[in-house]
């Protein structure tokens, strides 16, 4: 119940879509003559086009996300395993092309292959069901293996979890599957912004990971102000700020993580 309701709740209230229901009904109160009303509420959606699209909000919602972990300063002398989160892949493209292509997230996948030929005893976990409702699309644990094999990962190395809907699902599943052993370490890859919503999650399930973040969308040095980056990427940033900020509150609103922004120990 929780992943549909926080699907239909996502769908009415990100950005573009919420400017887009509030222009509708400014428009039909205007209809109704309740001008004031109408032109009121037209006034909030486009305050929020402007917000998201034309300054650095996005940015500065999101680089904090971003800075609250880091990758270990020494390189483990032994690794486990590395999980890698879903979340870079064009499913529905690749669903039909049966190809391997990436998304902006794609970097994830990209790292995963790097760790995979730093530490080759190592594991590798990917995690990544099909996570849409309307949508079709492949799951990226099973478009995965084409790509890390081409990338000369071994397949008898991958653990496939193509289960998980949600972060919450890739926590509990990559645990059981990958049943982590006291002492080991194990990696957790996923974009920085996602970071500690993961690491939380991960923590709940009892999988202790070392956070390794990648797919930064901030450099840190936005600052205050208009046009920092192209319209599309800036509502794009604050559209992913926004939802990863409501996801961290009804995470631990629902109890499935112990903090609102976990950190690091």
């Amino acid at each position: 119940m929780f992943f549909y309701l926080s699907k239909a709740f996502w769908f009415f209230i990100q950005p573009l879509n919420l400017a887009i229901f509030l222009l509708l009904a400014g428009a039909a109160f205007r209809a109704l003559r309740l001008k004031r009303t109408g032109g009121a509420v037209a006034a909030v959606a486009v305050l929020l086009l402007v917000l998201c699209a034309w300054t650095s909000l996005g940015a500065l919602m999101l680089n904090p996300l971003e800075e609250r972990f880091a990758r270990p300063a020494q390189m483990p002398a032994h690794v486990e395993g590395v999980v890698v989160l879903g979340g870079g892949f064009e499913g529905a493209i690749n669903l039909v092309r049966g190809g391997y292509d990436l998304n902006s997230g794609g970097d994830r996948f990209v790292e995963a292959a790097v760790l995979a030929r730093r530490f080759p005893d190592a594991r590798v976990l990917v995690s990544g069901g099909t996570g849409t409702i309307i949508l079709e699309g492949e799951g990226d644990a099973d478009t995965a293996p084409r790509l890390l094999v081409a990338l000369g990962v071994d397949p008898s190395r991958l653990i496939l979890e193509n289960r998980s809907r949600n972060t919450f699902e890739n926590a509990q599943f990559s645990r059981e599957m990958a049943d982590p052993k006291p002492g080991e370490t194990w990696l957790l890859v996923t974009s920085a912004f996602h970071m500690p919503r993961s690491v939380g999650l991960f923590r709940k399930a009892g999988f202790d990971v070392v956070p390794w973040p990648v797919d930064y969308r901030t450099s840190g040095a936005e600052g205050i102000g208009l046009f920092r980056d192209n319209p599309a990427d800036s509502l794009q940033t604050a559209t992913m700020a926004i939802r990863e900020w409501i996801g961290l509150v009804a995470y631990r609103a629902a109890g499935r993580i112990d903090q609102i922004l976990p950190g690091p120990d």
